[in-house]
């Protein structure tokens, strides 16, 4: 069988569905195919005994702040946000009565701060009211263009010419070193750091500040919102809209690679053996490796790709465990049990070691968890009185006994962090590292944000040098995943910046500069990397 559209979408996860919805809405013909029953990739849910189970991700502070998104109306396709604050509170230990808390107003998170360290709160407010003033060219610049030019140009004159080089000081310090700037004391400085271990960046690394600045002032500003019912409903809006531009969305259809002919994809083969030709453009939602190493043939890929691929570097495994519980989670720190979000095990300093631990191969012998009380978020989750609950860790790449040491960690901090948790446990689902990558494959080895976030791996170097935004070596073929510029997160900046570019590309005043780009990138691939 043969069929014909003007582009092909490779993965129906949340970025391919941004770039189908976008390409559709020019009037292409667009088809999706993806292998999973459902749509959304790392964005979906599951019912099991009454309760609602988010299989992957839950909350989206960068979603409900992501101009791709909100440009989108997913209200209109049946998405409705559960906004509930706090939003977020940090425990480090099991002395902490409290936690520490981004509270629903900026007033009230600098009054709990200033009760811990005087200064702080005026410091928190500042900080709020910088964060006010670069929040929508900052977010452009991560989500909408790459080179982020016109952003950048806006955020030059928001901030003047000395204004712009103390931000980027700013933007490159390290969390530990931007808590110790800012704040005399440790619950302000946790909630930098905590928010920095959303990303794989050590707290001494830089833009780790950067990570942590922006979750901590999405926290305050959006809160860390989940979609009612569950996640698969923002993966069901997404889906929902792009059909009603016009495009098709083939699930339980894999593609087993993509055809390139004279240097141009033209299309894809799918598992089924069914051929569908592009007649404009392929997107692909797929890890770097998945692109390069399985979809395209391998006399279309040069050697110097190869070469700088082997270098490229994955961010830290993933164990999570999904609880169900007969009542909230019975926290020491009494405003643990109303948050949304908890960032649970270490103060900021010892997040430090934490990090250190994983990056040289060793399960840390406490665990820190990201804790989601999805039930409190969101009283739909679970039946009432009870509590839907998640938490993660990472662990260094140390195969199933790391994954078996790591559960048992998580379940000591518990125990510290919240005793008698046990008793209330209902029934719970663990996800490993080989699990998440067995149900969706761009979670290579339970990696969540599709390559590490460091500097070395960010811009220009993502996923491979010169290969920064979603243009790649084959003319007519662009990587729409969280592999490319701004990387992981569920906020559609990926599909956005892949769509736009593949529109250029098909524009015949564009299609000089498109070559000449393409030619560049195939002549940088071709050559071994000196260094």
């Amino acid at each position: 069988m043969e069929r014909s559209v003007d582009a092909v979408v490779i993965g129906a996860g949340h970025h391919g569905l941004v770039a189908a919805a976008l390409l559709a809405d020019a009037g292409w013909d667009v088809a999706v195919f993806d292998g999973r029953p459902v749509p959304g990739g790392a964005v979906a849910h599951r019912h099991v005994d009454g309760f609602v189970v988010d299989e992957f991700s839950s909350c989206y502070p960068l979603g409900m702040a992501s101009p791709v998104l909100r440009d989108l109306d997913l209200e209109d396709h049946g998405l409705t946000w559960a906004d509930h604050r706090p939003a977020l509170v940090h425990v480090a230990d099991g002395t902490d009565a409290e936690g520490s808390v981004v509270a629903a107003t900026a007033e009230d998170t600098a009054v709990a701060l200033d009760a811990d360290h005087p200064g702080d709160g005026d410091a928190w407010l500042a900080l709020v009211s910088g964060w006010r003033r670069v929040r929508e060219p900052l977010i452009a610049a991560l989500l909408t263009d790459w080179p982020p030019v016109r952003p950048g140009a806006r955020l030059l004159r928001t901030l003047g010419g000395s204004g712009l080089l103390d931000f980027a000081r700013f933007a490159l310090l390290p969390s530990d070193r931007m808590g110790q700037e800012w704040f005399g004391g440790g619950r302000a400085r946790d909630l930098l750091a905590g928010n920095a271990m959303h990303a794989d960046v050590s707290p001494l690394a830089p833009v780790s500040g950067l990570m942590g600045f922006i979750m901590t002032m999405l926290a305050q500003d959006v809160g860390f919102p989940a979609p009612r019912g569950g996640a698969g409903h923002l993966a069901g809006a997404l889906a929902a809209r792009a059909r009603a531009a016009g495009a098709v969305v083939h699930l339980e259809s894999p593609v087993a690679g993509i055809s390139v002919t004279a240097g141009r994809a033209d299309g894809v083969r799918l598992a089924d053996g069914t051929t569908v030709r592009a007649r404009r453009a392929v997107l692909a939602d797929v890890s770097a490796t998945a692109l390069y190493r399985a979809l395209l043939p391998a006399d279309a890929v040069p050697s110097g790709l190869l070469r700088r691929l082997d270098r490229f570097a994955w961010d830290p495994p993933t164990l999570k465990l999904n609880l169900r519980l007969d009542a909230p989670m019975p926290w020491r720190a009494a405003r643990a049990a109303g948050a949304t979000v908890v960032h649970a095990g270490h103060s900021s300093r010892g997040l430090v070691t934490w990090h250190a631990e994983i990056a040289t191969g060793r399960v840390p012998a406490r665990a820190f968890a990201l804790v989601g009380q999805m039930t409190t978020a969101d009283a739909s989750r679970s039946p009432a009185g009870t509590e839907s609950l998640w938490a993660y860790t990472h662990l260094p790449r140390s195969g199933p006994a790391g994954a078996a040491r790591s559960l048992d960690t998580l379940e000591a901090l518990f125990d510290d962090l919240a005793p008698g948790w046990r008793a209330l446990e209902r029934g719970r689902w663990v996800q490993t590292p080989a699990d998440l990558h067995a149900a969706d494959p761009n979670l290579v080895d339970g990696a969540l944000g599709s390559g590490t976030t460091q500097l070395f791996q960010q811009g220009p170097w993502r996923p491979l040098t010169g290969l920064g935004g979603p243009l790649t070596h084959v003319e007519g073929l662009y990587l729409s995943s969280a592999a490319t510029h701004p990387g992981g997160g569920v906020h559609g900046g990926a599909g956005y910046s892949a769509a736009r570019a593949a529109l250029r590309g098909a524009r015949w005043w564009s299609r000089p500069v498109g070559r000449a780009t393409t030619r560049a990138q195939r002549w940088l691939q071709r050559r071994d990397p000196d260094f």
